[in-house]
């Protein structure tokens, strides 16, 4: 079940002003979904996904996909190209990923077994926004570093 967020706003219309007039923008009735949630409440869709897709090892896991042109990675490649990460925490995310349908998971009938993980559409639409924000950190990582330093003095 898909729990939605309502604005912080409790009308039931959203208005706004034209030369002081008050004017309908946006009108919405029970059960009708809001595209944006309260990010304040708990069950927001928007936390929801950001608590699921936030951690470093989902990014990473999507990044390294993406970045081999969103062909299909063995588990070991997948491992190789994120060091410092556990075989368990790596197994454990790439399953997260498969429930959230961002990565498919193939198993290659062999002895051992080879198991492979391929970013879905889903996945590959989440590509681009988790690079912008790497970029953002990248850009301001020294300049929040700085920031932190002087408070922690």
């Amino acid at each position: 079940m898909v729990t939605v967020c309502s604005s912080r706003r409790s009308a039931e219309e959203r208005t706004s002003s034209i030369g002081g007039n008050p004017v309908v923008t946006e009108s919405t009735t029970v059960g009708q979904r809001s595209q944006r949630g309260d990010l304040f409440s708990k069950d927001c869709p928007t936390r929801v996904l950001l608590d699921r897709i936030g951690g470093k090892w989902v990014s990473m896991v999507i990044a390294l996909l993406a970045e081999n042109d969103f062909a299909e990675m063995g588990f070991a490649q997948l491992n190789r190209g994120m060091p410092g990460v556990s075989h368990k925490m790596l197994s454990v995310t790439l399953q997260g990923l498969v429930r959230d349908g961002l990565v498919d998971r193939r198993v290659e009938d062999s002895v051992p077994p080879r198991v492979y993980y391929q970013l879905t559409p889903l996945g590959m639409s989440l590509s681009r926004p988790l690079e912008v924000l790497r970029e953002w950190a990248e850009e301001h990582v020294e300049h929040v570093d700085s920031l932190n330093r002087l408070q922690s003095h």
